[in-house]
């Protein structure tokens, strides 16, 4: 029989709510309804998410969102099946709002509950999309936190191929936007001024391209847009574009190239890309072009999936169900993990 399945998401700074219906058998779970609220209006007079701030905004938004994802399903609160939450990684916090209001959901309905990893369910949102992936692929999972390339066989079966070992592409982005003086949060206001710019301005480091391995290293570039922001001076506003550009440039560079050694090493013909960075444009242009010469798939989730939402959440907890990965249960243990590898999973 199929299952309904509520998701809440709470990781951060978006509250995220939606249902999925896992049907009886090995179809592809199917999104009903989604619903999100971000925070970014909130905490750009902070230049950044404020933790406290957060996680009372999750309090107000969650159950309001939940009534609207279940009202428009067409659906009843009593007819979940399962409720699934971010467990981690994340705020602590805001991770606490997300598990109490599913596991008193449950408790009071008595289902049983699930806690879903947030990486994985980036991991999982392309197939949300109208062209899902199949396995085995590539994953390269870009957010404002997290880079990582992984070798990924089947739900729960992810290999870390390489990852940053410093500042995240998300963060690279965020922070060369701030020294150049964009507001909060600066990473999509970067790559939209990039657009006027000329991406050959200036030299910026490509960060370990050469190094060998599948790791990233992103601090370095950011150090360089500071030099180079110090040395225009007066003439920054002017070449703002320009830098933004060349900055773009040097990010997604990396990204590609690293992807399609990885493609290389493994031998695989399919790449999926998912979480906030995978929304860039000039990485899909560029990753795809790369891609197609190669006759590589490349999968993306939805951009309005691309942030961290509810229906990554559900999806997630329905694919591991449907694969025998995991049982939802009763404890409703309010237990999060603001620090949990992906490749601890099972």
């Amino acid at each position: 029989m199929s299952l309904l399945i509520l998701g809440i998401e709470s990781s951060c700074d978006e509250t995220g709510v939606a249902l999925v219906r896992m049907p009886d058998g090995q179809g592809v779970p199917a999104l009903l309804s989604h619903a999100l609220h971000s925070q970014i209006e909130m905490h750009r007079a902070y230049g950044g998410v404020v933790p406290e701030l957060a996680s009372r905004d999750h309090i107000r938004r969650v159950l309001p969102l939940t009534e609207k994802v279940l009202a428009d399903a067409g659906e009843q609160l009593e007819n979940v099946d399962v409720v699934a939450f971010t467990r981690g990684p994340g705020l602590a916090g805001a991770l606490l709002v997300g598990s109490g209001a599913a596991c008193a959901m449950a408790a009071a309905l008595d289902k049983p509950v699930l806690g879903v990893h947030h990486l994985e369910g980036h991991l999982l949102s392309p197939f949300l999309s109208e062209d899902p992936p199949e396995f085995p692929f590539i994953a390269l999972l870009v957010s404002g936190g997290h880079t990582q390339l992984m070798r990924v066989d089947a739900v729960g079966e992810y290999e870390i191929l390489g990852e940053t070992i410093d500042d995240a592409a998300g963060e690279a982005f965020d922070k060369s936007a701030k020294l150049m003086g964009l507001p909060y949060p600066g990473g999509p206001i970067l790559s939209k001024l990039a657009e006027g710019g000329d991406p050959e301005a200036f030299k910026l480091p490509r960060p370990l391209l050469h190094s060998g391995d599948l790791d990233f290293s992103f601090a370095g570039l950011k150090t360089a847009v500071l030099t180079q922001a110090k040395k225009l001076g007066d003439e920054l506003e002017a070449r703002k574009a320009d830098l933004a550009a060349s900055t773009q440039a040097a990010i997604v560079d990396v990204l590609v190239k690293k992807t399609m050694k990885a493609l290389d090493q493994t031998g695989m013909k399919r790449v999926v890309v998912a979480g906030g960075v995978g929304a860039n444009k000039l990485l899909r242009e560029q990753l795809n072009a790369a891609c197609a010469k190669r006759k590589i798939r490349v999968h993306y989730p939805e951009l309005h999936l691309c942030t961290d939402n509810g229906a990554m959440i559900a999806m997630a907890a329905a694919m591991r169900l449907q694969a025998g990965r995991e049982e939802a249960n009763r404890e409703y243990a309010f237990d999060v993990q603001p620090r949990w590898p992906l490749d601890s999973l099972k």
